[in-house]
């Protein structure tokens, strides 16, 4: 098995393997979750079932990937889950903490605005259901899509073009798999610089907790998480809410390609780049000193 695997991770030219990892961890994930509806598996789960096996095999081969292809002896600390500097890197709790905080002020404030422009009403309701949804949505799709994202790909994506221009292709790419292509140019033109603004900040904010990528799956999963509570019984939007606000969708908006959105996750980046800064001094003045 491991011989295969190996032969694989070391393909050249260098970016095959990447380009070829997750297309073959989809594929496999879904072979093994047809069989399933043989023993019952509902047709229309294969789907989301052979995503989640995908994951499963993507977390078993990290370890193999990481130390053959990044030469890491902590795989884990490399990925940013494990701390590999306790000294410098916040606790993992602390660093999810400010992430989820940083998600419910951007929330907060447009959130604010709608209510206070009339374009919906506070209505309060919320299930345990619907918080246990929410509270797995935070969880599962930030853990999941940060390691893969900000984790994994970036780190892929800065051997091949550096830090910086890594940076622009994994919020790039993080973009473009998640934008809805059936809505029209405007909005879509819209959505795709909000989740690429969005892509930098969660990348930046890995940066600004040296390493940890605790923050971003705070951050990540408390919009996702946020925006469903809003959307499912918290929050009741006008119909006639405008899309400059709430962002494109119609009836399933997206802040983020919103003009508020837009311009909280500019001033975010910009706010950022000072704690960026702040973060990499003691690490550049121990590099002077040794």
């Amino acid at each position: 098995m491991l011989q295969p695997l190996n032969r694989f991770l070391l393909l050249q030219p260098f970016w095959l393997p990447t380009v070829l990892f997750i297309p073959l961890l989809y594929a496999l994930g879904w072979l093994a979750a047809v069989p399933l509806t043989l023993l019952g598996l509902p047709a229309e789960r294969v789907s989301l079932t052979g995503t989640v096996l995908s994951f499963v095999l993507f977390l078993a081969l990290m370890h193999r990937w990481v130390a053959v292809r990044w030469s890491a002896e902590k795989p884990w600390a490399a990925l940013g889950i494990c701390r590999s500097n306790p000294q410098e890197q916040p606790a993992p709790a602390a660093a999810l903490l400010k992430g989820l905080l940083i998600a419910v002020g951007l929330l907060t404030l447009i959130t604010s605005i709608v209510l206070i422009g009339g374009w919906g009403n506070w209505r309060g309701e919320m299930s345990a259901t619907q918080l246990t949804n929410a509270v797995l949505l935070c969880l599962g799709v930030g853990f999941a899509e940060e390691l893969i994202f900000r984790g994994w790909l970036w780190a892929e994506l800065n051997q091949m073009l550096g830090s910086r221009r890594g940076a622009v292709a994994q919020a790039s790419i993080f973009s473009l798999v998640h934008t809805r292509f059936n809505l029209g140019l405007g909005a879509m033109s819209g959505l795709l610089i909000g989740l690429f603004l969005l892509g930098l900040v969660l990348a930046r904010q890995r940066q600004s907790d040296r390493g940890s990528l605790w923050g971003c799956i705070g951050l990540h999963g408390g919009l996702v998480a946020g925006w469903f509570l809003l959307q499912s019984g918290l929050l009741q939007l006008s119909t006639n809410a405008p899309a400059w606000l709430v962002g494109p969708g119609g009836s399933a908006p997206n802040p983020l390609g919103g003009a508020v959105g837009l311009i909280s996750l500019l001033i975010l980046l910009l706010i950022q780049r000072t704690a960026v800064a702040k973060a990499a001094r003691p690490a550049t003045g121990a590099r002077n000193a040794s």
